[in-house]
């Protein structure tokens, strides 16, 4: 992998897009090839705010244009003759020469590297010229107001004042961005987050055009038609604080399985997702139909763990999970929403799936899951 020190503008910027784009840092690490310490320590060096891309003027004079003026120049023609060959007013060409040596001494790339540098004009931070305006939004801070209520306010309580006036997204840069020197890093405590980087806006945690799972338009046709078993759908049930169950499906048969599992997190869901699925005889391990959320972003080894394929709906289509779908509404009987499911472990959870797996289906003939699930495998 490259180390910082070689890192090139171009890799840096992609760094960057990725990032805005809503990857983590893990995932842009493994798509780049480069060490998660040195993303992260760029990312939070820069408070989550990209570096501004620097452009040259329009009407500026480009190396091209140097260039020629050098060679012109060498040549022994006059002012108004490069001038004119350069479609320019005879006064930039001569101010040009003026500023960097004149006839004698004009190098064209001398000359680009002192325009170049010359023209960086670092705006001050509003907040850190401003004492009056920082103490006000400092203050609120220190309150636990967020920066959008504190904006909204200033508005509200300095209708007339416009030098009383600072946008959220300007706070959120200067409390990120500690080389402004408006704000102590210390005041970072009183968001409600405590991160230590600003987060892209607008954007999710993931990118769905990024996600690598196969989709379930290449799906066998067998699964379709739901006459060989061994076919699961896949998703997650939700209850408060972050608790949820991973919920299992047969296809064919609407045999449920719940599995308790710790958190969202992808290692957690995985490893406890193969841990059961080792557990069913090879024939009904054939396939695994999920949502598209990132509780399975591992699941090239998720599938490699478990020994079973791997497919992936269409986004906001749960529909292409039907009976899983319908599975979850019948659970809600056992766990309300509004209801934390933390507090069921796994043998509590198999008694559900049991009287589940029990309970007669129409779809089935008014027979049981369990019933039709031990009829295919004899």
């Amino acid at each position: 992998m490259t180390t910082t020190r070689r890192w090139t503008e171009r890799l840096r910027a992609e760094i960057w897009k990725r990032f805005h784009a809503g990857l983590k840092f893990q995932q842009i690490c493994e798509g780049l090839r480069v060490a998660l310490p040195s993303v992260y320590s760029l990312i939070t060096r820069a408070g989550g705010f990209a570096p501004r891309v620097r452009k040259r003027r329009s009407t500026a004079l480009t190396a091209c244009e140097r260039e020629e003026i050098s060679r012109s120049v060498a040549a022994g023609r006059s002012v108004r003759c490069i001038a004119a060959e350069l479609g320019r007013p005879p006064s930039t060409v001569s101010r040009e020469l003026r500023r960097n040596g004149g006839r004698d001494g004009y190098r064209a790339t001398s000359a680009e590297k002192r325009a170049w540098e010359q023209a960086c004009r670092p705006q001050p931070c509003k907040l850190a010229s401003d004492s009056r305006l920082q103490g006000q939004v400092a203050a609120k801070l220190m309150r636990r107001w967020s920066p959008q209520q504190i904006a909204g306010w200033l508005r509200l309580r300095y209708p007339d004042d416009v030098s009383m006036r600072v946008s959220h997204e300007t706070i959120y840069r200067s409390l990120f961005v500690q080389a402004r020197g408006a704000f102590r890093s210390e005041l970072r405590q009183y968001l409600r987050t405590h991160r230590m980087y600003r987060r892209p806006r607008g954007v999710v945690t993931r990118s769905r055009a990024e996600f690598d799972g196969i989709s379930i338009s290449e799906r066998p046709a067998e699964v379709e038609d739901r006459a060989v078993p061994g076919h699961w759908e896949g998703d997650l049930l939700m209850g408060t604080v972050a608790s949820c169950i991973a919920v299992l499906v047969e296809r064919s048969t609407r045999f449920v399985m719940l599995v308790k599992v710790p958190s969202k997190q992808t290692k957690a869901v995985t490893t406890a997702l193969a841990k059961h699925i080792k557990r069913l005889p090879a024939q009904l391990r054939q396939s695994l139909t999920w949502d598209r959320g990132s509780e399975l972003m591992a699941h090239k080894q998720f599938s490699i763990d478990a020994d079973i394929d791997v497919y992936f709906c269409d986004p906001h289509s749960p529909w292409q999970r039907g009976s899983n779908e319908n599975t979850n509404g019948l659970l809600r009987q056992y766990f309300p929403r509004g209801t934390s499911v933390a507090k069921y472990d796994q043998r509590q959870l198999d008694r559900v799936a049991r009287e589940l797996n029990g309970r007669p289906r129409q779809t089935l003939g008014f027979r049981s899951p369990a019933e039709v699930l031990n009829e295919l495998l004899q």
